[in-house]
């Protein structure tokens, strides 16, 4: 009975229909790529966290299929882990190689991941630099133009008041 709501809920998110569970009264379960697509704003942050976490699942899974597809060249779990391990982080010791071809693809994967992350991190430290200092430079900036703003306003009644002490008086006849 349990379970009912919990396909309701599933359902609706992935119908669009609606997006709380009205037997309950709370969201509705929304799946994990939705969330992070839709929901949340994709920051430079944020992105390179889900790169990491995808090259780590990346290196693990393949040091895991390395022991699988090759029994001779990686007899334990650990030697497979080391061997992705290195070349995700693109050292690649050359103590232990893949020989067949399936391993050679998961080597090839494994390597194309690691430099991935490299250059995304890459880019997103960039980024938040630029976007620190553009933040930085736009206060300072907003700051100055009010500051040059209240400096001309006080300049401009100065003047509207030295024009208004200068100029000729009228007689009150209107003849000049």
């Amino acid at each position: 009975m349990a379970a009912e709501p919990d396909l309701e809920s599933e359902q609706s998110a992935t119908t669009g229909a609606d997006d709380t569970d009205t037997a309950r009264g709370r969201p509705a379960k929304v799946p994990i790529t939705a969330r992070l697509m839709l929901r949340e704003s994709l920051t430079a942050r944020r992105a390179a966290g889900i790169i990491a976490a995808v090259t780590v699942a990346i290196t693990i899974a393949g040091g895991l299929l390395e022991r699988v597809l090759d029994h001779q060249e990686f007899p334990t779990i650990g030697r497979g882990l080391w061997f992705a391990l290195q070349t995700v982080t693109t050292v690649g010791y050359g103590d232990v190689t893949p020989r067949r071809t399936e391993g050679r693809i998961i080597g090839a994967v494994v390597m194309l991941a690691g430099i991935g992350f490299l250059a995304v991190i890459t880019a997103s430290v960039t980024a938040s630099l630029i976007e620190s200092g553009r933040r930085r430079f736009s206060a300072k900036s907003e700051g100055d133009v009010a500051e040059q703003l209240a400096e001309l306003t006080a300049r401009l009644t100065r003047i509207e008041a030295a024009l208004r002490d200068r100029a000729p008086r009228e007689p009150s006849d209107g003849v000049g």
